[in-house]
């Protein structure tokens, strides 16, 4: 008999820079068509005051389906926006206690830590909500390093703190990573398509147990 699991959730990763009246429209038609754990809002700009305006428009379009939303890196416009927490992309278990010191318990904390067991562990400690590792396959980013699957597969049997395997997601790394994670994140998986609400099918049709 095979081992049943617990699907994971997905945790949907938005791109760095899009056209806000655009890009609603995808996020709101993903939001209905999925159950949504989490929303990240990324942004590339270094203009505060358009990071700002979208992450107060995205804030609205998830709360208005009881989907929270955490912004990657600004640490400040959580507050100062309504936000539910913050992503740390770097800065490790310094900046996840940094980030709960001026958040709060309430607020999500939760940190990047590549494919580093060491560093995940000293996040969690620290203070972190959940742990993402990753790339989980080959892409152009990064230093080429892999979070690998038998990284997923001794947390999740190790470590009861949630993880989140992203980055070079494809329907067959989503089958084989199912059992060993508790969250995809999705991004750019889908936002380049043309329907990224049936992108998102696609891709997360082998994360369940059948």
């Amino acid at each position: 008999m095979t081992e049943q699991f617990e699907a994971p959730q997905t945790y949907l990763i938005t791109p760095p820079a899009f056209e806000l009246s655009r890009f609603e429209g995808d996020l709101g038609a993903v939001l209905d068509a999925h159950e949504i754990a989490c929303v990240r809002l990324v942004q590339a700009s270094e203009d505060a005051g358009a990071v700002a305006k979208i992450a107060d428009r995205l804030r609205e379009i998830c709360h208005e389906r009881d989907v929270a939303l955490v912004i990657d890196s600004h640490l400040q416009m959580v507050e100062q926006l309504g936000l539910d927490g913050v992503h740390l992309p770097t800065g490790g278990a310094a900046a996840v206690r940094s980030a709960r010191k001026a958040l709060g318990d309430e607020a999500i904390v939760g940190a990047f830590c590549g494919a580093s067991r060491h560093d995940g562990m000293s996040a969690g400690e620290a203070g972190a909500d959940y742990i993402a590792f990753g790339p989980v396959s080959p892409t152009p980013l990064g230093d080429g390093t892999l979070a690998e699957d038998d990284l997923f597969g001794w947390w999740s049997q190790m470590i009861e703190l949630p993880v989140v395997a992203e980055g070079g997601l494809s329907a067959g790394r989503v089958t084989a990573l199912a059992p060993l994670t508790d969250f995809f994140g999705v991004g750019p998986e889908i936002w380049d398509r043309d329907n990224p609400a049936k992108a998102l099918g696609e891709l997360m049709a082998g994360a369940g147990p059948a």
